[in-house]
């Protein structure tokens, strides 16, 4: 499965079983098993880089086991082939994720006549505030 350019996943590092979907199907759905559950083995492949390996893990989030594997569960269509492409797909879209580098956030200074004109509101909507209370005599 190609990925990008330069990373490739090769077939035997995917593990696809296929079960019966639950829900609507009428009769068919008790008898052909549509859903697919795609396993691949991300923190013992080969062919990703250590920070790709990283990133993929965060953005799996419950979807990577304790053991390292990422499983993708599809089980939207009837037909078992079309769930099959729609793991392989999913599965693609989140390692190229995984490979783009996040930009570094740049620290940037509130300007500080900005400070000024934020006080100054407040100090003015206070004003207007102590304005509406009863008047002493």
């Amino acid at each position: 499965m190609q990925i990008t350019p330069e990373i490739t996943i090769a077939d035997w590092e995917l593990t696809e079983s296929f079960m019966r979907a639950s829900g609507p199907g009428g009769q068919n759905v008790n008898k052909v098993a549509s859903a697919v559950e795609l396993r691949f083995e991300a923190e013992r492949s080969p062919h990703l880089p250590l920070a790709v390996k990283q990133r993929l893990r965060r953005l799996a989030g419950r979807r990577w086991t304790k053991e390292g594997a990422i499983v993708i569960q599809v089980s939207e269509e009837r037909s078992q082939a079309r769930n099959r492409e729609i793991a392989r797909a999913r599965m693609a879209d989140l390692i190229r994720r995984a490979t783009e580098k996040p930009k570094r956030r740049i620290k940037t200074r509130v300007p500080l006549g900005q400070k000024r004109k934020r006080v100054d509101a407040k100090k003015h909507r206070g004003q207007i505030k102590t304005l509406r209370g009863s008047i002493d005599d």
